[in-house]
């Protein structure tokens, strides 16, 4: 197990930039959000020479880990946050969000083992859950095709306020889907916020596809990225739960909206939680 940061936390810095910081800080793995102002050139033709300058940036630090994360904001639609989505009512739209991911599993492919992580997003029609869930499956299924081949594993994550929000609702998913390649992300805050205790019996849980996790504080029944220490998280109860499991991989710290400060959140963040990961502990 080992600590990594998403770039979505460092907005305002240069990704190299932001490579270099949390190299210095200690961080093993690198959570990369594709967005307009980091790897805004995913999808374009012709751009795998800026995808080679950044894997010699990543291989020139200390950072051995990279998952490919999926939740920029504004990348797809400029006006509509977190859309067009696998949900979405429009094929086209549906279409755009599956072309994004494949551009991320082929990213991701280059640094074996790879992950991508992403999620159902939020309904843009009336349409009843059944068709919803429908939609999601069959792009799940052609996404996990795309991604077996090249050797790329999808780690779906369960969001407060998308049509997958709870567990439970990923358990459906799960067994519709049924493909080796297709996991599961946990984040941490988000059990918190759904009130879905104690961490660690999900952990245990789901530890055969746990194959990514998110990590901040956060408070019951409120989605907010918390700096840790403010919220209502039990991590002691998180990190006996991801041992408990046999988890070797990332957790990744998400604190998105501390991009003012990144430097001194990513600094903090990494001294409150090693007290839970430095070895020996």
């Amino acid at each position: 197990m080992f600590l990594g940061y998403n770039t979505n936390g460092f907005a305002h810095h240069r990704l190299e930039d932001a490579i270099d910081i949390l190299a210095e800080l200690g961080y093993g793995g690198l959570a990369l959000t594709p967005d307009v102002h980091h790897f805004s050139f995913i999808e374009e033709v012709g751009s795998h020479d800026l995808w080679d300058s950044f894997f010699l940036t990543l291989d020139a630090s200390k950072i051995l880990a990279l998952v490919v994360e999926t939740g920029a904001r504004y990348f797809l639609d400029p006006r509509l946050k977190h859309q067009p989505t696998l949900i979405s009512a429009a094929a086209s739209g549906r279409d755009r969000r599956l072309t994004f991911l494949e551009s991320c599993v082929g990213l991701a492919s280059r640094a074996l083992p790879g992950c991508v992580s992403f999620w159902s997003g939020a309904p843009d029609d009336a349409a009843r859950p059944s068709e919803l869930m429908n939609r999601l499956v069959d792009g799940c299924k052609r996404l996990t095709d795309y991604a077996a081949e090249r050797k790329v594993r999808l780690a779906f994550e369960p969001e407060p306020g998308m049509f997958i929000d709870t567990m439970d609702k990923f358990a459906e998913l799960h067994a519709r889907v049924n493909h080796p390649a297709f996991g599961l992300t946990i984040d941490i805050g988000h059990l918190v916020c759904n009130r879905e205790l104690p961490v660690s019996k999900f952990l245990a849980e789901w530890k055969h596809v746990l194959w990514n996790v998110h990590i901040e504080d956060m408070r019951a029944g409120v989605h907010d990225h918390l700096m840790f220490g403010e919220g209502e998280v039990d991590f002691a109860d998180v990190f006996v739960g991801l041992r408990a499991a046999n988890y070797t991989g990332g957790v990744y710290v998400e604190l998105s909206r501390h991009s003012y400060d990144a430097v001194n959140t990513a600094r903090k963040a990494k001294a409150f939680l090693d007290r839970f990961v430095a070895p020996g502990r």
